[in-house]
């Protein structure tokens, strides 16, 4: 079968009529008609009935239709699968991150990243690792960093990170000199809290399982802002290890926390069945070699 031959069909099906269609391919009608006559031929079935006044498609009309199109999306895709092949310095990368992601180490891998690939774009979307999960999952975003586990039947995963939540206090607070403490002995403390759900659900969650809802003072929805309330001995507050990297140290203490301890551990996610650009594949590749070496 002539995949010409049934384009121009395609094209016939669409407008109901030779005389659009031939206009829209800037052929002769009599070309077009000639055309759709022979692979009626070569099928040995009729796909337009030419009884009526109007163009009406047969059955048999009606299924080439609905195959030929399926044919001509997977020839689309074949090329544009094929371009990106070839072009892999050219593309776009669209990624969700939660905000406290983006703080501890995404700028070094992005700039990592634009050192080997200048022309290929990073667009970065910083929201609450629910939504992330849903915009990637919907096809609106290429990956988004979570937290891990998600759906496997919905998402390709790729670990990144396999961390612990810190308690992190005023160097002046009695706690501050714990080599570890547990969750039930910060039943009287005041919280500041990271304001995005991922994590503060989390830790109201081991609270309360713990005997005692946290008395919250404070939701703040930026990490740094975060570390200065602590500075100034405003409350307690629990985030990832990491964050013990970009604190004043001699300032801030951070604790292990044990009994429960309670693991942070991220992943990167992409839609499974998703056509991956050769752009996309190159960053998955890359931060998962990278990553481990800005954590350590």
């Amino acid at each position: 079968m002539d995949i010409r031959h049934l384009t121009y069909f395609i094209e016939v099906a669409k407008y109901k009529s030779f005389t659009k269609a031939s206009k829209s391919l800037h052929l002769s009608q009599s070309t077009l008609s000639k055309v759709v006559k022979s692979l009626e031929e070569e099928l040995n079935v009729e796909l337009i009935d030419r009884s009526a006044k109007k163009i009406e498609l047969t059955e048999a009309g009606e299924i080439v239709l609905a195959e030929g199109e399926t044919i001509m999306e997977s020839l689309n895709d074949l090329s544009i699968h094929l371009y990106d092949l070839m072009n892999l310095k050219k593309g776009k990368i669209k990624i969700g991150i939660p905000p406290i992601i983006g703080f501890l180490f995404f700028p070094k891998i992005i700039k990592g990243f634009n050192n080997l690939y200048p022309d290929i774009k990073i667009k970065i979307f910083e929201d609450d690792s629910k939504k992330v999960k849903q915009e990637v999952k919907d096809g609106i975003l290429d990956l988004g960093v979570v937290m891990l586990p998600v759906d496997e039947k919905e998402f390709d995963v790729v670990p990144l990170v396999c961390e612990e939540l810190s308690l992190f206090v005023h160097h002046s607070h009695p706690l501050a000199h714990r080599k570890k403490v547990e969750i039930k002995e910060l039943q009287n403390e005041t919280f500041i809290l990271f304001k995005q759900e991922f994590i503060h659900n989390l830790i109201v969650q081991e609270c309360l399982k713990a005997g005692f809802r946290p008395k919250i003072a404070y939701e703040i929805s930026e990490w740094g802002f975060i570390s200065e309330m602590i500075g100034e001995d405003l409350g307690i507050s629990i985030c990832p290890k990491l964050m013990a990297k970009k604190v004043d140290q001699d300032l801030i203490k951070a604790i292990p926390i044990d009994n429960p301890s309670l693991p942070w551990d991220l992943g990167l996610i992409s839609k499974k069945k998703k056509h991956i650009s050769p752009a996309v594949r190159e960053f998955i590749k890359y931060i998962s070699a990278e990553l481990p070496l800005y954590n350590d």
